[in-house]
């Protein structure tokens, strides 16, 4: 049986979506068969393009789900009356994976004020749009390259609003979210989690703080006695160098920075965005829209491309699993 294609969706035209994905698509060939979810008019007109079919033939230029946008794009002018083919683009690659159409989903960036503007887009951003469409009521964002992985607890808050954010509900679940989708989309039977303490040297026998001591240790302990190897609350700064990081397969940070901090630091341009808990494969480059170089021909693709073959090694990994 022919593998179904991966779903990539547009993402904003008037950002560089289009032009990392035809890189991208450059670069890998057929090797992952992929179906753009897009605007034919948004695309250069010197392309091979066809128009997507369930019985479609294998196609050597791009395979196109035709998206109908209400404007042409202007490269790095963001058009709010655009916001509801963004939006269609991403509801109906998910539909098709779902039914079983597409294997699985990367998604070029969105720019939310434009969705906000010009649809009344009501989600914090694109993951919450994601489990909303799939029904799932926890998801967790992993940022991964091939050096390190990690996981912000909290993410777009106020760092003064970080502690109480942090709660044992949230703790446990993202956990578990982390474990599960380590086992199930990269095929690790039991993955290693590392933790980072809240507090500088993880509140130091409680002369910096008793965060980490008086909750975050015991969460880990009960974590530990229903089977899952995690470790922690660790001194964060001395998480992140080489010998560390061979010790575990992802960082559980406390708060955004101290997540994406190393990974951006390792990696800039490699970084991927992944959404564990999903029903579905779904991830992401790990920038933005980028409006700021679109259409110059200068954006690069590597996140891009990391991004395609993370997912297709996640669908891979689902596969062989069952």
């Amino acid at each position: 049986m022919t593998q179904p294609p991966l779903a990539i969706t547009c993402g904003d035209p008037a950002g560089i979506g289009l032009e990392i994905f035809l890189a991208a698509h450059k670069k890998i060939g057929h090797e992952i068969p992929m179906v753009l979810f897009a605007d034919q008019k948004h695309l250069p007109d010197n392309l091979d393009v066809m128009l997507w079919s369930p019985d479609a033939p294998a196609h050597s230029g791009i395979t196109l789900y035709q998206i109908d946008f209400s404007n042409p794009a202007v490269p790095g002018k963001g058009d709010p009356q655009n916001a509801t083919g963004v939006i269609r683009a991403i509801e109906e690659a998910v539909r098709l994976t779902q039914e079983g159409h597409m294997a699985g989903l990367c998604t070029a960036p969105i720019h939310k004020a434009n969705l906000q503007d010009g649809a009344g887009f009501k989600f914090p951003g694109h993951t919450e749009f994601l489990a909303h469409l799939c029904s799932a009521q926890t998801v967790v964002m992993m940022l991964t390259c091939p050096t390190l992985s990690v996981v912000p607890l909290t993410i777009h808050i106020p760092i003064r609003d970080v502690p109480s954010a942090i709660t044992y509900k949230l703790f446990y679940t993202t956990a578990q979210i982390i474990h599960d989708g380590l086992t199930r989309d990269f095929s690790i039977p039991n993955p290693r989690i590392s933790v980072a303490g809240l507090n500088p040297h993880a509140s130091e026998d409680g002369k910096i703080g008793r965060d980490d001591i008086d909750r975050i240790k015991p969460w880990i302990a009960e974590l530990q006695a229903k089977g899952l190897s995690i470790t922690g609350p660790h001194s964060a700064d001395t998480m992140f160098h080489a010998t560390a990081r061979s010790g575990y397969d992802v960082a559980l940070c406390m708060y955004h920075d101290q997540a994406l901090i190393p990974i951006k630091t390792l990696d800039f341009s490699g970084g991927v965005n992944v959404t564990l808990g999903l029903p579905i494969v779904r991830t992401s480059p790990d920038h933005g829209t980028a409006f700021d170089i679109a259409g110059q021909g200068i954006a690069d693709a590597t996140s891009m491309i990391q991004a395609i073959r993370t997912a297709a090694r996640m669908i891979k990994a689902r596969r062989d699993a069952n």
